[in-house]
């Protein structure tokens, strides 16, 4: 008689190879083995799947699904494809797991039936200065609705968008079809967000369970920064849009309004971006092609300051020129 497995670890991979050593070794040593590893290869050109390969042993669970390169969102909805687990879990290649991980969340989620596990992390400026704590302060940690635990957080300034920060139960998961959008990056904004939303039971535990790696990328002015940068800007634009909508269909209007504080701090970033664009000509199409999308619009409509407006309504008239 087959069982179902009880918890995946989906893990997308992408030239990673200075750090996915020590990312696996944090797997290796977990006090509780998740039962499916799904590590997906997209289209990795470094030595990342020979060192797949030689922790083969070590991880007979893991399961290598290799396919072409699309991106950190087409990359985490493969690995989502190919689980079968109860419980899902994301770990980022460049990242590490606590020890105890695997063990506290599937724990915290089982015995109190959560559709949402949370729990605390820390971030890692690779010794450039010791670890912080992800979340300082002290979230409720009892069992309550994700729309209270996201109105609390947003309230008090503080939410990360880190869906590696959570375990979700997969059945909430499918019925909600959430998957990541590609090719946008920080994906992880409208799927946190409809997901605490929607879900009936969460609870956080203030014991950090991720080391999340947060690397020094000095700037380097040219066609590649600028090509980046314009990912991130589209990628803004893109969630500020999700967010709109999932502000339209909720009745507690508190927590709209902060959706909506937290969808205009991100908007407001695509101006600091886009500041940083050496090509004059590119920046002046991208000026141009956000007005046509409507995001100065939008970002009026939920700006709730007069320094917002002003901002919004600077950017707006430099899009004419």
């Amino acid at each position: 008689m087959s069982h179902r497995p009880t918890l995946s670890l989906v893990m997308p991979i992408y030239n990673v190879a200075a750090y996915l050593p020590a990312c696996l070794d944090s797997v290796v040593a977990q006090t509780r083995q998740p039962d499916e590893i799904i590590a997906v290869d997209d289209g990795s050109t470094d030595a990342c799947p020979a060192i797949l390969a030689d922790y083969a042993e070590r991880l007979p669970q893991m399961r290598v699904v290799r396919r072409q390169n699309g991106g950190l969102s087409a990359a985490r909805n493969t690995g989502l494809e190919h689980a079968s687990s109860e419980w899902l879990v994301f770990l980022d290649s460049d990242d590490r797991l606590a020890p105890n991980h695997c063990e506290i969340a599937l724990a915290m989620a089982q015995h109190d039936d959560l559709d949402i596990a949370l729990f605390n992390g820390w971030f890692d400026f690779e010794e450039r200065k010791p670890e912080v704590l992800i979340y300082p302060d002290e979230p409720n940690g009892e069992v309550t609705t994700g729309a209270d635990w996201l109105r609390d957080r947003l309230l008090n300034r503080q939410f990360f968008h880190f869906v590696w920060l959570h375990l979700y139960r997969r059945e909430f998961v499918e019925k909600l079809g959430l998957r990541f959008v590609a090719p946008w990056v920080h994906e992880d904004v409208p799927w946190t967000t409809r997901a605490l939303i929607e879900a009936r039971r969460v609870r956080y535990s203030a014991t950090p369970l991720v080391h999340y790696r947060k690397p020094l990328r000095p700037p380097k002015p040219g066609p590649v920064q600028d090509a980046r940068l314009r990912l991130l800007i589209e990628s803004s634009a893109f969630n500020a849009m999700a967010l709109d909508k999932l502000i339209v269909g909720l009745t507690d209007r508190e927590l709209a309004r902060q959706i909506a504080w937290q969808l205009v701090d991100g908007g407001l970033s695509i101006f600091h971006h886009m500041a940083k664009i050496d090509s004059p000509n590119k920046l002046r199409e991208l000026r141009r092609a956000l007005r046509r999308l409507g995001l100065y619009a939008l970002l009026w409509h939920h700006a709730a300051t007069l320094p917002q407006h002003r901002r919004i309504a600077r950017n707006w008239l430099k899009s004419f020129t």
